[in-house]
């Protein structure tokens, strides 16, 4: 018997949106929990500890960007994908500020349950043995089973998708790594957007939190991609 791939709260307040998106996920074997508020999305997380939260971005009697918050410091590991009927940069770069993916309305059910499983790949990655050795370069240490993260011995505070994004370019050592490699590994996008800012989105937080404990440990080769100093 095969075992779940993980658990889903979803958070709309949409009925009929809500119930979309949990057939299709339940589908494809995922556990999932739904709540149309953000009172009720809080007493169903302290039920059963969620592995990713599907939230829309407006809801009845709060904000879903404040909810995922507050999940986050329930569950730090928690993986957030933030629905939205927004599309403006700033919204874009509001939800990725904290959040692992966004997804905008109208949306194909078979891209959310697409963006879902690729969240949960790179935030809980299958092939990881329990006691794994760290990863290091430079100053930089990735401790591999608690998925923490030290920089001159000083901890940082990483999200999910910010630890994997840090941690493939670890693992690439000094090499520069192409954007879409990036993207292919990292967010398991095939055939992503020629236009889409999410790996400079996401290379900016890293820094903004990196940068400070020591100098600019990330380089950029422009019109290429990435890598490590």
């Amino acid at each position: 018997m095969t075992t779940a791939p993980g658990t889903v709260l979803v958070v709309e307040d949409e009925v009929s949106i809500a119930d979309v998106l949990a057939i299709a996920l339940r589908y494809h074997r995922f556990e999932v929990m739904t709540a149309g508020s953000v009172r009720e999305a809080l007493t169903l997380a302290g039920r059963t500890r969620p592995d990713v939260a599907l939230l829309d971005v407006m809801l009845p009697d709060g904000d879903g960007r404040a909810l995922g918050r507050e999940l986050r410091e329930r569950t730090p590991g928690l993986a957030l994908v933030f629905l939205t009927a927004r599309d403006s940069p700033a919204e874009i770069v509001g939800a990725l500020g904290f959040g692992d993916d966004y997804i905008t309305k109208p949306f194909n059910i078979d891209e959310v349950v697409a963006r879902v499983g690729a969240v949960l790949r790179r935030t809980r990655p299958a092939d990881l043995l329990p006691q794994r050795p760290p990863l290091r370069y430079g100053d930089l240490e990735l401790d591999e089973t608690t998925y923490s993260v030290r920089r001159a011995g000083r901890s940082v505070e990483l999200t999910p998708t910010e630890y994997a994004l840090l941690r493939f370019l670890v693992r690439n050592g000094g090499r520069i790594v192409p954007k879409e490699q990036l993207l292919r590994h990292v967010w398991q996008y095939e055939h992503a957007p020629a236009e889409s800012t999410v790996v400079e989105t996401y290379i900016s937080y890293l820094r903004r939190k990196l940068d400070t404990l020591g100098p600019p440990v990330i380089t950029t080769r422009r019109g290429v991609g990435y890598g490590l100093a």
